[in-house]
């Protein structure tokens, strides 16, 4: 039988493991070097068993006009414009590096200020949400607050796409069915992640996350923001409120200036990624 080769082989590289509220991700330091890896060694590390293990993966490489530039992966190699989660990881990362008490981060979406939000908790602003159909993108002109899809769905971008469902209670939805059946509507072009939203109170909410090109998550940073931002839309929520999400909260506070994401972070361990 031939051996299945290995795409990172003879690679050597140091990497951080980190979580926002479950949401995990293996954080590269590229400053020194400004190097991306390879497609196919982000999906080779993204492996839970024969690999490392994540919901996504970031560079962290050398800013102009920021504090740092920021460089997103799905588990499956495909690029991300933007992740709020690991946004706030890196961020936590390097505020406590340099022991200042806010930076800012570019992003392939925006340059986006973070700063520390004290009683160890981190904010970021994930920069204003995307509300007409052709920057999400959609593939037609469809009223991004109503989609001609089976429950509704809201469209919202916050760089990345994102459907949002609301329904009486999220314990019900069958999101390993459910999650990649929307996530390749032809409505997307770029496929979409997938949220399912019950509104508890108008400053709270419950949430359920199906990741483009991930799977099911505990949290997410943009989910969550979006989540809110088309339940304001609605008239669902105020513009401040509580998400709740499989592993743990944020805090969603859609400004003028952006939406803002507030919640904890975790530095889990270092290693070597050794192909």
């Amino acid at each position: 039988m031939e051996q299945q080769q290995n795409p990172g082989q003879g690679l050597s590289l140091p990497f951080m493991k980190m979580h926002g509220l479950g949401n995990d991700f293996v954080v590269l330091d590229g400053r020194s070097t400004g190097e991306l890896p390879a497609p196919a060694v982000v999906a080779a590390m993204a492996d839970r068993h024969f690999g490392v293990g994540f919901d996504q993966l970031a560079v962290i490489l050398p800013g102009e006009n920021a504090d740092a530039r920021l460089v997103f992966y799905n588990a499956d190699g495909s690029v991300s414009a933007a992740c709020g989660n690991a946004t706030r990881c890196v961020a936590r990362y390097l505020l406590d590096e340099s022991g200042a008490s806010a930076l800012r981060l570019a992003t392939d979406h925006a340059v986006l200020a973070a700063e520390d939000a004290g009683n160890g908790l981190t904010r970021v602003n994930m920069g204003p949400p995307v509300l007409d159909w052709q920057s999400i993108p959609l593939a037609a002109d469809i009223d991004t607050l109503h989609l001609p899809i089976d429950g509704d769905p809201v469209a919202t971008g916050m760089g990345n796409p994102h459907m949002t469902f609301f329904v009486e209670d999220v314990a019900t939805v069958d999101l390993e069915r459910f999650g990649p059946e929307h996530e390749h509507h032809p409505l997307y072009p770029q496929r979409t992640n997938v949220e399912v939203v019950q509104v508890v109170s108008p400053d709270e909410i419950i949430l359920r996350i199906w990741e483009r090109g991930t799977g099911i998550t505990l949290a997410s940073g943009s989910c969550s923001c979006a989540a809110v931002v088309a339940a304001a839309r609605r008239g669902l929520t105020g513009r401040r409120v509580r998400v709740s999400v499989p592993g743990g909260v944020l805090e969603i506070d859609w400004r003028e200036d952006g939406v803002w994401m507030t919640g904890p972070t975790a530095h889990v361990f270092d290693g070597v990624w050794r192909g």
